[in-house]
């Protein structure tokens, strides 16, 4: 199963308006839309953090890059990808008039935070922190953006460090997370052996039974990720009781 960890940075729309607050801004005030200014990205399993962007790869081809790199791949991690890097990326593909790549599953983990636990905030600062992970890469805020969209080395050097820390940061958090995820892509159905689905692991061990309307299941523990899941061979049927109006 190919697994690619992603994060992007985007540039800024540039507007002109006449108000701080609470501005209204119409579509002929809009001077650039903005868009996908760089991408980090790691394949699991390989050591090296590889970085994409306008400055240093030619905006064309790292959208033609991240596009060969989503075809490739069978699951793209992420955190809250679902709504803001992968729609940013799929505009970046139909604007340069590319079909879409062949079809990937997502795991975002910014689920995972929101449905499985309550932490004081979500975002991948906090999350981090609270699961004894080193953190992100400081930054001096918006400048950064500014000062990498007048093209300042210094700048872009930071942001390197930045959206690579980010990709390295993700995929600390889906080592830990992993047991949490619901619907995890499956590693047996790609390996068509007996692991456990979650992690690929074979130190899987019977615990108890699963009983579903279909019938009773054994009930597997993972050794490795400690995840949990069930064999799909039926050990017995349900019993059905019948209960008269």
């Amino acid at each position: 199963m190919r697994v690619l960890a992603i994060d992007i940075e985007t540039r800024p729309a540039l507007v002109y308006t006449w108000s701080l607050w609470q501005p209204t801004i119409g579509i002929d005030q809009i001077v650039d839309q903005g868009g996908m200014m760089s991408c980090g990205y790691k394949w699991f399993g390989k050591s090296r953090v590889k970085f994409l962007s306008d400055h240093h790869t030619g905006h064309e081809q790292m959208v033609r890059r991240l596009w060969g790199l989503l075809d490739e791949a069978d699951v793209v991690v992420h955190f809250n990808g679902r709504r803001f890097d992968v729609p940013h990326i799929q505009r970046e593909f139909v604007e340069l008039g590319l079909n879409p790549p062949s079809p990937f599953k997502q795991m975002d983990l910014l689920e995972t935070v929101r449905h499985e636990f309550r932490f004081l905030s979500n975002k991948l600062a906090n999350v981090s922190k609270q699961l004894g992970l080193e953190g992100k890469v400081e930054h001096e805020g918006f400048m950064l953006w500014r000062r990498c969209m007048d093209g300042d080395e210094l700048a872009w050097a930071r942001m390197r460090r930045y959206n690579i820390r980010d990709v390295l940061l993700l995929e600390e958090a889906y080592l830990v997370l992993r047991p949490w995820i619901r619907s995890h892509p499956s590693h047996a159905a790609f390996t068509g052996r007996n692991v456990c689905p979650k992690c690929g692991s074979a130190r899987i061990e019977g615990r108890g039974l699963a009983t579903l309307t279909t019938g009773r299941y054994q009930r597997l523990h993972c050794l490795e990720c400690g995840a949990w899941s069930r064999s799909t061979q039926r050990i017995e049927k349900t019993a059905v009781v019948q209960i008269a109006s």
